[in-house]
């Protein structure tokens, strides 16, 4: 028998690596980015399931509802990188696939240098404002808890800035179709904080301070040394250097990247400003069961963002290369997944109330109509997501640019209003609305390029 159940595995482990390796080589590459990804993520999700409940149990659901609400806040600050980060990401890509090294050495070098001086001025700015907000009044808490708010907001801010610029090695490997190493840096850092966080549990009575401080400062610990190794030895070749900074070269990154960074200010306004509408209409309490329905929900989002992460840059080195083909099978691939995602999506509806049970107990109460408005979210957003990553990666962003501006202006008021009639499923459903206008938006125009057709804006 055990001589039958390892042919089994030697037949299955043959039949699998004959499928990765089969294929153009970018293909190649891209799929066994995705199946290493499928592991690292599934970790990760395993991770972030264990952690919401363990930290609801630490601290409370209003606590834990403040917390989210404070880290959409700073998480707003992303957005100073100017579309740095994207505009790196694809310079390098397009500079890799013509085989000027020392140009992506060059890009790399500014990047770090002028994100470095941003982010250097954004942070001596916020610990000057800090003293002088009302934090309480901010996260709608109560008003004993201003003080312990200031000191939680600073700290977490100063880690983040940290954060904002080593990032850049997940930039960097993300752009050489290798999404699969900078998703194992989310990994560790979620395994530690989970670790830093049951240890809290055991050593501590609930302190949102040291909550925060122990999830900020762990994803940086991981970020400086995965920095070190790897600019020590695959990536030496294109270490960060400032010797080969070129200011010139910010012209470049700032064409593209400032399409992207319009862009992520509207995305700002549509991923971040949720939680502070639902604690401004009903309350820091009701962050807790929104966030839990997404979470749950978004586990579909992530297995999709795993197959469509390596893509964003094979789109690019594609694109460069002129090969249609590729991109249009490429693409044809991706919405058969899309389908897988729907049944998926569905699948986890129906299992809601238990997976709610066994996940956080009668701590939090998820309604049944909210998993529904989460599903159908889930769906469209997903559609969406196809487009935009081949968008993004072609540097076709024009018209996604006014898209989501629009949607950026429209956001706030829907949600409001939604909210006030539908409640916590209004909120969902806004975001519901617009992802669907713009999706098919993005679809029609990836077809007109594709097609040869594009005009104006649509080619932009």
């Amino acid at each position: 028998m055990f001589f039958c159940m390892r042919s089994q595995v030697s037949s299955l482990y043959f039949v699998l690596s004959k499928a990765i390796n089969k294929g153009h080589k970018r293909s190649v590459k891209a799929k066994k980015n995705i199946l290493a990804s499928l592991v690292i993520k599934g970790g990760s999700i395993a991770i972030s399931l264990v952690l919401v409940p363990l930290t609801i149990n630490y601290v409370n659901a209003t606590s834990y509802g403040i917390w989210l609400t404070l880290s959409s806040i700073v998480g707003w600050f992303s957005f100073f990188d100017i579309g740095f980060g994207h505009g790196l990401r694809n310079k390098f890509a397009e500079s890799i696939a013509r085989g000027e090294y020392d140009l992506a050495k060059k890009y790399i070098s500014t990047t770090y240098v002028v994100l470095s001086l941003i982010i250097g001025v954004v942070l001596l700015v916020f610990a000057g404002i800090t003293p002088f907000l009302n934090w309480s009044n901010i996260l709608n808490s109560p008003v004993e808890m201003a003080g312990e708010l200031r000191i939680l907001a600073l700290i977490v801010f100063t880690f983040f800035c940290l954060q904002f610029v080593l990032k850049l090695i997940t930039t960097v490997l993300t752009a050489n179709q290798e999404p699969a190493k900078a998703s194992f840096f989310n990994f560790l850092g979620s395994l530690f904080s989970l670790i830093v966080i049951y240890i809290l549990t055991l050593t501590t009575e609930g302190n949102l301070i040291y909550l925060g401080t122990a999830l900020s400062f762990t994803p940086v610990l991981v970020l400086i040394f995965s920095s070190v190794w790897f600019y020590n030895h695959e990536y030496k070749r294109y270490a960060p250097s400032l010797k080969q900074v070129d200011f010139s070269l910010a012209r470049d990154l700032m064409t593209l990247g400032g399409k992207f960074f319009i862009i992520q200010i509207g995305a700002l306004v549509l991923f971040s400003t949720n939680n502070i509408i639902i604690t401004q209409l009903f309350g820091p309490t009701e962050v807790t069961p929104f966030n839990i329905a997404f979470k749950l929900f978004n586990i579909v989002t992530m297995g999709f963002g795993i197959v469509a992460t390596p893509l964003w840059s094979a789109f690019t080195d594609a694109y460069v290369r002129e090969e249609y083909t590729w991109i249009k099978n490429t693409l044809a691939k991706m919405r058969k997944i899309w389908l897988l995602s729907i049944l998926a999506a569905v699948a986890i509806l129906f299992a809601s109330p238990f997976l709610y049970d066994i996940w956080v107990g009668d701590k939090v109460q998820v309604p049944f109509s909210l998993s529904v408005a989460m599903c159908v979210y889930v769906v469209v957003s997903i559609w969406q997501t196809i487009h935009v990553f081949f968008l993004n990666g072609i540097g076709k962003i024009k018209l996604q640019l006014y898209m989501v501006s629009i949607a950026a202006v429209l956001n706030i008021p829907m949600a409001i209003y939604l909210g006030g009639v539908f409640g916590l499923v209004g909120i969902t459903l806004t975001s519901t609305i617009i992802f669907g206008v713009q999706g098919l938006v993005f679809f029609i125009q990836t077809r007109k390029i594709l097609n040869k057709s594009a005009k104006n804006i649509w080619n932009q």
